[in-house]
């Protein structure tokens, strides 16, 4: 992707619900674009970059409904709308697959400001950001699409948010702590889909473990 151009889903203002930064105010910029494949994705509208689908800035950031609209927009210009018009000084990069772009001038934009930056990213991709970014790595193990972990990207994260439905998905956070050899970074399980029965299992894990519960504290409260 060109390192300059961002192709955006959607941008809007809320209180991130997930890991660290919880109860944070934040501005999400949802970038289009995945070829990762997770069957349970939530944000699958944001897979496909399709010309058909483009739409001007104002169209997408008044955007109520999700779609597969989305518009492109020059880093610098992302900078200063989100400046102009939102008061957060948090701004989360999500997607679609966030790190398919290089997000490093952009995160710059924000970091040399009052504002700190945030990318929530499948380990898939290199990581292109300013050193200060805060990343979450939400590894993508044995996805549809055939991805594979970037070591590089593992290395980087500075906590790992693992989704979580059953047991297997623990056995598999388990492998992968082992294999990419992690330590010293935060481990968060988030339940699938606030299923009951998954989120006792992350709570049971996360004491035998001494890991962390994200639990989607912005839908329990009716945000995005």
């Amino acid at each position: 992707m060109s390192n300059d151009l961002i192709n955006i889903n959607e941008v809007f203002q809320t209180i991130q619900g997930e890991g660290t930064f919880t109860g944070t105010p934040s501005v999400f910029v949802r970038l289009q674009g995945c070829d990762v494949g997770c069957a349970f994705c939530d944000t699958k509208h944001t897979w496909q970059v399709d010309s058909a689908n483009i739409k001007n800035i104002d169209y997408i950031l008044n955007k109520t409904l999700d779609s597969e609209k989305y518009s492109w927009i020059q880093d610098f210009d992302l900078y200063q709308l989100i400046t102009n018009k939102f008061k957060a000084k948090h701004i989360v990069f999500t997607g679609g697959e966030p790190c398919l772009y290089d997000l490093t001038r952009v995160t710059n934009y924000f970091e040399q400001g009052e504002y700190k930056t945030q990318i929530e990213t499948s380990g898939t991709e290199v990581i292109k950001c300013n050193i200060n970014t805060w990343v979450t790595v939400s590894p993508k193990i044995d996805m549809t699409g055939g991805k594979k972990l970037v070591s590089e990207s593992v290395n980087r994260a500075n906590e790992i948010k693992m989704p979580i439905g059953k047991q297997k998905d623990i056995e598999k956070l388990k492998k992968f702590i082992k294999d990419y050899k992690v330590k010293d970074k935060k481990i968060y399980l988030q339940p699938l889909s606030q299923s009951k029965k998954a989120t006792q299992l992350c709570i049971d894990s996360c004491i035998q473990y001494n890991w962390n519960i994200s639990i989607q504290t912005h839908k329990y409260i009716g945000l995005r």
